[in-house]
């Protein structure tokens, strides 16, 4: 992520507040964080903070195109420039299927589907006005799941989002390679985080894992640094599926 600017929608907490202090660990120059906890973006910038480089936040509901244009505009000013868009913001809703209600529905779609889509259009059009740095004016990264590929019992809706999140990258790199902005996503399978372990769910990871083992988000955050930094240069419209051997594709 060496001297790049990058917006991390849903940064405030989780896989998202890693990835910002990752990226400035692997040499950023500035971080932006947008989420709907603004207390959470201003103490994940901490890292940040800390190393000196430039930083900026904007609380924000992402279901609504003039709110995430709003605030995606809003740190991109600060920043001066978008290098990167990393969208980790989403909800993981879980119920059974024939109990899914049209509002269950409709807040999956909004956070983890439209959401996504604003960000990214906003900013696909702040990156086109940007200077070509190599062969390459932005990159966009958007977290998927496993669940797009493999059924689990409660969660339909969710993993319908995350599938449809998959298509959308495809299409929205197709659409915009000429413009030398490459668009992909990662799709993590379970990971090995503090509230995994207080659920119990460490076990079952094992289990589903060839190797033995739930996987280290940074592990998974490591892959999203690759798509979203200097060293990708020609993958655009790809899922990386990083899930230990759980699922092939």
């Amino acid at each position: 992520m060496k001297d790049l600017m990058v917006v991390i929608v849903g940064g405030g907490a989780g896989l998202g507040a890693l990835l910002a202090e990752m990226a400035v660990t692997e040499g950023a120059a500035g971080i932006g964080i947008i989420d709907l906890n603004g207390d959470a973006a201003q103490a994940a910038l901490a890292p940040a903070r800390a190393a000196d480089i430039a930083t900026a936040h904007a609380a924000c509901d992402i279901r609504t195109a003039p709110a995430a244009h709003a605030a995606f505009a809003e740190v991109a000013a600060q920043l001066g420039r978008v290098d990167t868009l990393i969208n980790s913001a989403a909800i993981y809703p879980r119920k059974p299927i024939l109990d899914i209600t049209d509002a269950d529905w409709d807040a999956s779609n909004a956070i983890n589907v439209k959401g996504t889509y604003h960000m990214m259009v906003t900013a696909i059009r702040q990156m086109r006005g940007q200077d070509l740095r190599g062969m390459v004016r932005g990159r966009i990264v958007n977290i998927t799941s496993v669940d797009a590929f493999k059924a689990h019992p409660q969660n339909a809706h969710y993993a319908a989002t995350k599938a449809a999140v998959v298509s959308l990258t495809r299409s929205m790199a197709q659409e915009v390679a000429h413009d030398g902005i490459l668009v992909n996503s990662v799709a993590p399978a379970g990971m090995a985080t503090e509230k995994a372990r207080e659920a119990g769910f460490l076990t079952e990871l094992a289990k589903a894992s060839p190797l033995g083992r739930g996987g280290d988000p940074r592990e998974m955050a490591e892959w999203v640094l690759m798509a979203g930094g200097p060293r990708n240069t020609y993958m655009t419209g790809e899922n990386i599926i990083v899930s230990g051997g759980y699922i092939y594709a």
